[in-house]
């Protein structure tokens, strides 16, 4: 034990050493963040809301199971406006939140909408069968415009787009239908629409000249905001895109057929 208790004493002293040396790098490594203060007092005069378009669907499942669907599952929505005779309306997403209801889609060019649209939702069975679909009732309607005319005023939604589900994707989507009346919303000042007497008078000159070719056609559905092939041909795609606009614009028919009546419609359109 005489021999060992010097080297001992120094093994000691050297783990002492480097257990100080490590307490001291470990306090000079600790930074004490202030709280940290964000002063909000000047907000930049360039900007505005992430949000630009609005997307109206019907659901095809009634009120529960849309409910659940799009509380519970892979897709979502803004709102859900529900079929009772008193509508009720679900926030289900917040409004500065991304809502998964827009899919594969495109827009005057943008793609990814889901990250800049509020979604709407509506109650109702959609196609029927034999032509027919399901009308929505006025109560809906009302209720919708209440609440579209916040969304427009909060987010500075222009006109043109506001748009249904089949505007921003007409190879796969149809809702909200040709029985939605985008019509009497256009009265409430709400969405794009066109001066029906400039519509009447390209509709009668083209009964008069002939119809256009369909470059012109697809050129002006492009012009408007649809996504539409650039083939010069009345392909599958594209008449799909015209029954889509005729949905909206037309719907007594949208038989996809690039008639006098809707490319007047379509050449008025704002």
């Amino acid at each position: 034990m005489g021999k060992g208790t010097p080297a001992m004493l120094a093994r000691a002293l050297r783990g002492l050493a480097a257990a100080g040396l490590a307490a001291l790098l470990a306090a000079c490594g600790t930074v004490h963040q202030p709280a940290l203060r964000i002063d909000h007092s000047i907000q930049a005069k360039s900007q505005d809301s992430r949000v630009s378009v609005i997307v109206l669907h019907y659901t095809v499942a009634g009120n529960a199971a849309a409910l659940d669907i799009l509380s519970r599952g892979n897709v979502s929505s803004h709102y859900l406006i529900t079929d009772a005779p008193t509508p009720h309306v679900y926030q289900l997403v917040d409004e500065n939140r991304r809502a998964w209801h827009a899919g594969v889609s495109s827009w005057y060019g943008r793609s990814d909408l889901n990250a800049s649209s509020i979604g709407i939702e509506i109650v109702n069975r959609g196609p029927l069968g034999d032509g027919r679909w399901a009308p929505y009732s006025r109560a809906q309607i009302a209720t919708l415009t209440t609440l579209l005319h916040g969304i427009i005023r909060r987010h500075q939604i222009k006109p043109f787009n506001i748009v249904g589900h089949s505007d921003i994707a007409p190879q796969r989507k149809t809702d909200p239908g040709p029985a939605f009346p985008w019509a009497q919303l256009a009265r409430a000042g709400i969405g794009r629409w066109y001066d029906a007497d400039q519509a009447r008078q390209y509709r009668l000159r083209f009964e008069q000249e002939g119809l256009p070719p369909i470059d012109w056609v697809q050129r002006q559905l492009r012009r408007v905001g649809y996504d539409v092939p650039d083939s010069g041909r009345l392909d599958p795609a594209t008449r799909r895109v015209i029954a889509a606009f005729q949905m909206h614009y037309r719907p007594a028919d949208y038989s996809g057929e690039p008639d006098a009546e809707t490319l007047g419609i379509l050449q008025a359109l704002p």
